[in-house]
């Protein structure tokens, strides 16, 4: 499993999160703007909390307790 904290970079990683439904964070430039469970993944983009995040500019933490 992730370790709390782990970056998420690859499908497999996001797809792992859906399946065992274990939240993630989201971090742009830094700062904190979201937490939640992941519900859909594409090459481009993580939907979270009914928002799509765009990959490229969004860093995606594992959570696994939270």
């Amino acid at each position: 499993m992730y370790e709390n904290g782990q970056l998420l970079t690859e499908d497999n990683h996001f797809a792992d999160h859906i399946e065992r439904d274990v939240p993630i964070q989201i971090y742009r430039n830094n700062l904190h703007d979201d937490i939640g469970f992941v519900q859909e993944i594409t090459t481009t983009y993580v939907k979270v909390n009914d928002t799509f995040y765009r990959r490229d500019q969004f860093r995606f933490i594992s959570r696994p307790g939270y």
